[in-house]
């Protein structure tokens, strides 16, 4: 069995193996477009643990655009030139200025500001860092809910909930059919938005080894400086719960996650689970290729 991950798409699914990475589109037509693309072998060190967290963060970034470039080529048939990798690194430039200043500088002034009313936060690093971490998840939850009432992206969240019930499907070993993947959950417990929970929570107690009498200055760059450690610990978090999903104190853990998936899925047509069939026979036929 394979380890798989996948990310929907404008109307479609992007998968992705050891091996590379493919992605299907629903056209306007009904009809369905495929790309594919073989990944190079990364380097020994950079498949440690912690480090290769990071790695597959920023790769996921890349790849992720990437997706969503064809994919929005193909929704709304108009195929034109790829980005260059200048205009990529640009595009994840962008996304990564726009995350620091929505889940890391508004929280930390947010919690400046409550400090400055309530003496008792600034008390200690932990309790500082506990209420920067509760305003950085009602932020989160707000920009999800928001985001989830466009209605582009309501088609996206069922492209999600039609990948995970793909990969359920292939975990469990059964037939890559309609009919046997519809009663499969839309919740998995390898899914981006777990992870992102376990970010946030990971941040808590990471960012709480700031001293406390820093600047505000300080506070934030030592932020930023620490998040390619905070998706590195919490991707190996991820990768062992998602193992030990059976677990009952792991089971409990991933609860939340799966909990806030519910805002990130939906139930999916049984057109939209055909997408998520084709990229995944798609990747598997590509690492078959590579073997």
């Amino acid at each position: 069995m394979k380890n798989i991950g996948g990310q929907a798409v404008i109307e479609g699914v992007m998968m992705k193996g050891r091996k590379g990475w493919t992605v299907a589109v629903r056209g306007p037509k009904g009809d369905i477009s495929v790309k594919r693309e073989s990944i190079s072998e990364l380097p020994a060190i950079l498949k440690l643990p912690v480090i290769r967290g990071v790695i597959a963060l920023f790769y996921a970034l890349s790849l992720g655009i990437k997706a969503i470039e064809f994919s929005a080529g193909k929704a709304y048939e108009e195929d034109g030139k790829s980005l260059s990798p200048l205009a990529i690194g640009g595009t994840i430039g962008v996304a990564i200025l726009l995350g620091i200043a929505l889940f890391i500088l508004f929280p930390l002034y947010a919690t400046k500001l409550l400090g400055a009313l309530f003496g008792s936060i600034n008390d200690s690093s932990f309790i500082f860092n506990v209420v920067d971490g509760i305003i950085r998840i009602i932020v989160f939850l707000g920009y999800i809910v928001t985001i989830g009432m466009w209605k582009e992206m309501r088609r996206i969240f069922e492209y999600h909930g039609a990948e995970h019930k793909v990969i359920h499907a292939y975990e469990s070993g059964d037939e890559l059919t309609v009919n046997n993947i519809k009663d499969n959950s839309p919740l998995h417990p390898r899914c981006g938005t777990s992870f992102l929970l376990i970010v946030m929570i990971v941040s808590i107690f990471t960012f709480s080894l700031i001293p406390q009498d820093w600047s505000f200055l300080y506070k934030l760059l030592s932020r930023i400086v620490l998040i390619p450690a905070i998706a590195g610990i919490s991707f190996e978090v991820l990768k062992v719960s998602a193992k030990q999903k059976k677990n009952i104190v792991m089971h409990l853990l991933i609860q939340p996650g799966l909990l806030l998936q519910r805002l990130t899925t939906r139930e999916p047509d049984d057109s939209q689970i055909e997408v998520a069939v084709r990229a995944l026979q798609e990747v598997l036929s590509l690492e078959e290729s590579h073997v």
